[in-house]
């Protein structure tokens, strides 16, 4: 589980544990053997001794997890209800979803897609026979209940930590400047980047700094490296490097080709700043067009253009929107409401 992952996961089960909720927190990959001879290949058999340890040690009346893996699998052979938290399409099995998986750029060895393949087999598996299904927004939930529409599934949106995000200097940057947070781990989403160029051209005086990295990273950066007025950061250390960041830029950006519900929105707009953003996917529910944010539709550099040049002419909207946005995400995806209502969905379904 990657390091952001894992510390959102940890600020929920604290949520829980404030209303009284016990919670362990594991790695799926914890589960196995690290000394098991063929341990890559073994995993996807079988039942560990150390998950049955596991169980037997917590006994819990019910098992969230946020990655479908053969842990899971392992989970929907007990009678312990399985809560399955879906945050993007990449999570689903690749013929459920919209996004083209065969649009690759990156080439995959003969076990690489023999496991890619497990994987596919058993993510169906789990999301046929877990209980609840949680997508992260409503885009998602359309998407699976085109699959599964018998199935209990219930959009559960990400939260935040308002004490995390505060003003902390440490990042000085060139004004002035856009920022973007973002990986380039999938091409779908990532690609949308690549009308950056024409946006560059128009705006020399400004500074656009990206704060990301992936496997696809190279194939954005070497259309944007010959730009005096383009940054690549590498990635931030989270969350401090990446609050400093926020603290630093004067606008925030996110352009990508799909996406459910960034988190980097929330903190953008917990940090007070305007937020420009691809109208793809869900990223509609983490922002209101026109009020915390511009939504600006896929391809058009010509629109980002036009926004980027009324924000950076008229301070007071820029202003405007910084607060609106940080109130947004304090009705709507502060820890205590997201725990809420998590826990009034499992009392609705008495589990």
């Amino acid at each position: 589980m990657d390091k952001k992952r894992f510390f959102l996961i940890n600020q929920f089960a604290d949520e829980l544990k404030k209303k009284g909720v016990e919670c362990l927190v594991i790695d799926d990959l914890d589960i196995y053997d690290k000394d098991n001879v063929g341990g890559k290949y073994l995993k996807w058999i079988g039942t560990t001794k150390k998950f049955q340890r596991i169980l037997s040690d917590f006994e819990p009346d019910v098992i969230f997890t946020e990655r479908v893996s053969q842990f899971s699998s392992l989970v929907i052979k007990t009678n312990i209800p399985l809560i399955i938290f879906v945050r993007g399409e990449d999570g689903l099995p690749h013929s459920w979803s919209k996004i083209d998986w065969n649009e690759k750029l990156i080439k995959k060895s003969f076990t690489d897609n023999i496991q890619l393949t497990l994987k596919q087999k058993i993510a169906e598996k789990c999301y046929k026979k877990c209980t609840i299904i949680l997508p992260i927004c409503h885009y998602l939930e359309d998407v699976i209940k085109e699959k599964l529409s018998d199935k209990s599934i219930h959009v559960l949106y990400q939260g935040i930590n308002e004490n995390d995000w505060f003003q902390q200097e440490g990042i000085k940057l060139k004004h002035p400047c856009i920022g973007l947070v973002q990986d380039a781990n999938i091409w779908e989403k990532t690609k949308e980047m690549l009308i950056l160029p024409k946006i560059l051209e128009k705006f020399p005086q400004v500074n656009f700094y990206w704060a990301g990295d992936g496997p696809y990273r190279s194939k954005i950066t070497e259309h944007l490296e010959k730009y005096e007025n383009f940054h690549w950061l590498g990635s931030l250390e989270y969350p401090d490097k990446v609050r400093q960041f926020l603290t630093e830029i004067d606008v925030y950006a996110l352009l990508s080709g799909i996406d459910m519900s960034p988190h980097t929105l929330l903190e953008a707009g917990l940090m007070e700043k305007p937020i420009l953003a691809t109208n793809a996917g869900g990223i509609s529910e983490s922002c209101k067009d026109n009020e915390t944010c511009f939504l600006i539709e896929k391809n058009n550099h010509d629109e980002w253009i036009e926004k980027i040049t009324l924000l950076f002419n008229n301070k007071e909207k820029m202003d405007e929107m910084g607060k609106k946005g940080k109130i947004f995400v304090k009705e709507n995806f502060l820890w205590e409401k997201i725990t809420d209502d998590f826990l009034k969905l499992l009392k609705s379904m008495r589990i």
